[in-house]
């Protein structure tokens, strides 16, 4: 007989079944005598470890009742008669110490620490600490006992940490690090391997916060500094670690000035700064000089949207190319993805858009432990905390010093008069873009010319119009002078280049500026500091482009025109082989496209419809679905209830795209002739909340011959019979589209297809085949950039690798997913993650970590749409748990939760899973026809078993020899047998009862 106290206190038979050993006062006895395997215990020492400091009257007649009781327990459990033997020493267990698992553990431990191999190594203390159930002498008085019990377990899972260290397995360790040293933080230790760990894995930034914090920590709560161990991990991490960063490289030197150590001083100390200062004073230098470490600057003066800049300066996307559904909150998406990640954000040029600013600042740093925000503005955020660093004007001799090293840079070997620079640093009050501009003139002008020509600008300057924007007050003087020296024809066309929001290439300018000879002008205003030309595009600073656009023709609807041509141009060729060409093409001028559909929804509503629909697959391919919807809701209220002439396929994208309509799509859906302009529009409306499309419905006649078309109606096909459980017809449908993708060389539509074949493949156990459709689908993904689909892709291979037994490459991936998932913002797929790390710990018998990893998940996977099928996952697997636990009315309940969720969304295969979960509820209070009968329900929702489940496998097993085989067969069959659509209707009706 084995005994067990590293845990619920158990005695087991030589086959593995636990005895019913009675309350907790049996199982304390029990763990008592087992620590002293072999050994006499004395009754004192066994009514202090029961009883405490205040035993009861009569405690050693009430200890020798209950040692009566638990002899009678051991021996109805099957044990033999004198296994509890009694002397005047006291009460001896007389077994063997290896027949206990703490004394294995203790035993297996140091033989681990005795062996030089560290593969070894880790292999005993992974043996040891399996052993080990959940607290050990959980619930009984002797605290010193069971505190000396799970100081041995943490110290043998440092030990076991440090062999994954000694080995490489930076990665695979540092999620468990993470929840150690928030269990322990002041555990030197923990923290000196998180360090080493989060370092090894590439993570250098995030090694050097858990240093300071747990440094700080120490000094707080112990007055100590950092152990030796600790502060040779941190010296480690110093000399090898390259920070990450995501900052604009300056191409000129920095004239130093004292406000950058006024500001690195204040962000040493505070979670929020703010540089304030007029415009051209160098606010935004001086934030980039500032930001080291792992930074990322996001500019905000072409935005009115914060969030979204935000995450594009991250390199974030609102949403996956594969995930259905709408884009979810761009706030959202930041706060979960720097929720763990130590980071200084620069938001430069707020003052245009100050509340939405501060309101994202005040939600990131309340969500945001590690996150530091540097802002540049004109005004303050006006947020609690928030620290200001003023920027005025420089200093005389460092306004010369700018001068002279600009003008060395723009006119080398010109000899500059020292009285002309002051006088011209003077007469531009040392603001640093103006001595820039002024700099820069030393290509046409000596220094005395330009201080001569400044004598009236210095006028200007310092008395400008006292209603003009407080922006405009000094800038506007200061490129009004520069462009009173262009030529007419560089005015004109300054003047018409300002339209351009993100810059342009020079076909581009000659289109839409229409001004003879651009590619002889457009030169020249790089020369004199206008333009700026970098990678073959010209683009102007903002404020010489907001000054031009006051200045210049009006060419926005010229601008809108041409943009709608490049667009219209490209969007086919996003559904083919030049897929990833034409999305860098489009990504390059996204700043332009945007404004072209901002300015036509605004005044020209029918160019607007043409542009959403021509962009709509290119937002869709790059996460961006969200920016379509303020222009489509313009559209719409342009239009109401009528499309335009000849638009009508075009309105109904328009239609999808608007957050707020009464007009119903579904009427113009039914006035389309096929074929279909933009052939993704039944997906789109597949997707809308308010879709009411079925199957099928005139699909046929309005895709045409064209063969995307036609690929992605057997993408839609496929859905539908897998959904209703006609798996050999769902995997010929993505068989079919998948050579219709792949001869178009479509990555999207061949990614999409391949997961789906991977997962039939794992359904019927062909292990190789589903790695190898699989690895494809990531590495398709990954080639569109979509990082969150590679993350929700790893989640999927991880199930299947899980299935087939290989628990450890199943975490790996796991891990790397819920690791990208954070970092990208993506809630839903970090709690897929979390839940495949609970499947790997229910599966291997750990109860309670796989409690703590599904509670974590839940709540991350609350989204209607994307969040369903998660949600099912979800909650199936807390079932199988509270059932393993012997909690069978909480499993019952976390079953028909999924249940319900699968009905809602019409998913069979969903619908199996917890009706397969409710199956193993029945089978385990022997009900045992009926559990077999839910599990060919299963099969028949489903359309096919799934090989290797080892729930099913389990419950069929244990069925199968208590019913018999026949039995079983004859009940399983006629669940098969049931039609879904009476099973779904039967669920579909009332909560599935299981009985008492």
């Amino acid at each position: 007989m084995q005994f067990a106290i590293l845990g619920p206190v158990e005695a087991r038979r030589p086959d593995g079944t636990a005895v019913a050993l009675g309350g907790p006062q049996l199982r304390g006895l029990l763990a008592l005598l087992a620590l002293d395997a072999g050994r006499f215990v004395s009754v004192e020492r066994l009514i202090d470890g029961l009883y405490g400091d205040h035993p009861p009257e009569g405690a050693a007649e009430a200890l020798q009742s209950q040692v009566s009781r638990l002899r009678r327990r051991l021996r109805d459990g099957g044990a033999p008669d004198g296994l509890v033997e009694f002397t005047p020493a006291g009460y001896r267990l007389a077994v063997e110490p290896e027949d206990v698992d703490v004394h294995r553990f203790e035993r297996l431990t140091a033989e681990a620490r005795q062996t030089p191999d560290p593969a070894r190594k880790r292999a005993l203390f992974g043996e040891a600490l399996a052993l080990w159930r959940g607290p050990a002498l959980d619930g009984l008085a002797d605290a010193p006992r069971a505190a000396r019990l799970a100081e041995l377990r943490l110290a043998a899972t440092e030990d076991r940490v440090e062999a994954d260290l000694v080995l490489g397995r930076h990665d695979h360790v540092v999620a468990e690090l993470r929840e150690l040293t928030r269990e322990h933080p002041l555990r030197e230790r923990l923290a000196a391997q998180l360090v080493r760990a989060l370092h090894g894995s590439g993570r250098s930034a995030e090694a050097l916060t858990v240093f300071a914090e747990t440094r700080e920590r120490l000094a707080d709560e112990l007055g100590a500094d950092p152990s030796p161990e600790l502060a040779d991990a941190h010296a480690a991490v110093l000399r090898a670690a390259a920070p990450a960063r995501r900052v604009p490289v300056p191409l000129t030197g920095f004239v130093g000035r004292t406000e950058l150590e006024l500001l690195k001083t204040a962000l040493g100390t505070a979670r929020l700064v703010t540089l304030t200062g007029p415009g051209g004073a160098g606010k935004t230098r001086l934030a980039i000089e500032a930001a080291t470490g792992d930074a990322c600057f996001a500019e905000l003066a072409t935005t009115t949207d914060v969030p979204r800049a935000v995450l594009t300066a991250l390199g974030l996307r609102e949403q996956g190319v594969l995930a259905p559904g709408a884009a979810e909150d761009p706030a959202d998406r930041l706060a979960t993805a720097l929720a763990d990640r130590p980071l200084l954000l620069v938001l430069d040029n707020c003052e245009h858009v100050v509340a939405a600013a501060a309101r994202l600042v005040r939600r990131l740093l309340a969500a945001c432990p590690g996150l530091r925000v540097l802002a540049t503005s004109r005004e303050p955020l006006g947020l609690t905390g928030e620290t200001l660093v003023p920027v005025g004007a420089l200093p005389a001799d460092a306004a010369a010093r700018l001068f002279t090293d600009r003008a060395a840079a723009v006119a080398p070997g010109v000899e500059v008069d020292p009285g002309a620079v002051t006088r011209i640093c003077a007469a531009l009050d040392g603001l640093p873009l103006a001595i820039e501009l002024a700099a820069a003139r030393l290509r046409s002008l000596s220094a005395a010319d330009i201080a001569t020509r400044l004598d009236d600008r210095f006028r200007l300057l310092s008395r400008g119009d006292r209603t003009a924007e407080p922006r405009h007050r000094t800038l506007r003087g200061v490129v009004e002078w520069s462009w009173d020296l262009l030529e007419p024809d560089e005015r004109r066309l300054a003047g018409r280049f300002a339209v351009f929001a993100g810059g342009a290439r020079l076909d581009a300018a000659e289109r839409v500026c229409a001004e003879p000879e651009a590619d002889v002008v457009l030169p020249g205003l790089v020369e004199k500091s206008f333009v700026e030309f970098d990678g073959g595009r010209y683009r102007m600073l903002e404020t010489i482009r907001a000054f031009c656009a006051e200045h210049g023709d009006d060419r926005r609807a010229e601008h809108a025109k041409y943009f709608l041509e490049l667009a219209r141009a490209a969007e086919p060729k996003l559904r083919g082989a030049d897929q990833l060409s034409a999305l860098e093409a489009l990504t390059a001028e996204h700043a332009d496209l945007t404004a072209a559909v901002r300015w036509s929804a605004a005044e020209d509503p029918e160019t607007a419809v043409r542009l959403i629909a021509a962009l709509t697959w290119y937002w869709w391919l790059r996460g961006r679905r969200g920016e379509a919807t303020p222009f489509a809701d313009a559209v719409v209220a342009a239009f109401g209830a009528e499309p335009p002439p000849g638009l009508a396929e075009e309105y109904v994208v328009c239609l999808i795209h608007a957050s707020r309509t009464d007009v119903d799509p579904e009427p113009i859906l039914r006035t389309l002739d096929g074929p279909l302009r933009h052939p993704y529009l039944f997906l789109l409306w597949a997707f809308s909340p308010r879709s009411k499309v079925k199957e099928g419905e005139r699909l046929a006649a309005l895709i045409g011959d064209d063969p995307w078309s036609r690929a992605f109606t057997s993408i839609g096909d496929g859905l539908g019979a897998q959904y209703r459980g006609r798996i050999e017809e769902a995997e010929t449908h993505f068989s079919a589209a998948l050579r219709g993708f792949r001869a178009l060389g479509d990555r999207w539509g061949e990614a999409s297809a391949l997961e789906k074949l991977a997962e039939f493949a794992d359904w019927r156990g062909d292990h190789a085949r589903f790695r190898e459709l699989m690895d494809e689908s990531v590495r398709l993904a990954g080639e569109l950039g979509s990082v969150e689909d590679a993350a929700d892709l790893l989640c999927r291979r991880a199930d299947g690798v899980l299935r087939a037994g290989d628990a450890e490459t199943a975490r790996a991936d796991y891990e790397t997913a819920a690791e990208q998932a954070r970092a990208a913002g993506t809630p839903v797929t970090l709690a897929r993650a979390r839940g495949g790390l609970g499947e790997i710990a229910r599966l291997a018998g750990d109860l309670p970590a796989a409690r703590r990893w599904y509670t974590a998940a839940v709540g991350l996977a609350a989204g209607p749409v994307t969040g369903g099928e998660t949600r099912i996952r979800l909650h199936t697997g807390f079932g199988w748990t509270a059932a393993a636990e012997g909690r069978l009315d909480e499993a019952t309940e976390l079953h028909q939760e999924a249940l319900a969720t699968a009905l809602e969304h019409a998913n069979l295969p969903g619908a199996a899973q917890a009706v397969e979960g409710l199956a193993g509820v029945l089978a385990a209070r022997e009900e045992d026809e009926r559990a077999a009968f839910l599990l060919g329900v299963a099969v028949g929702l489903r359309g096919a078993p799934v090989t290797g489940d080892p729930d099913v496998a389990g419950v069929t097993g244990r069925v199968r020899a208590r019913i018999g085989a026949a039995a079983y067969d004859e009940a399983f069959g006629r669940g098969r047998e049931m039609p879904p659509e009476q099973a779904l209707s039967e669920f579909g009706q009332r909560r599935f009862t299981l009985g008492s």
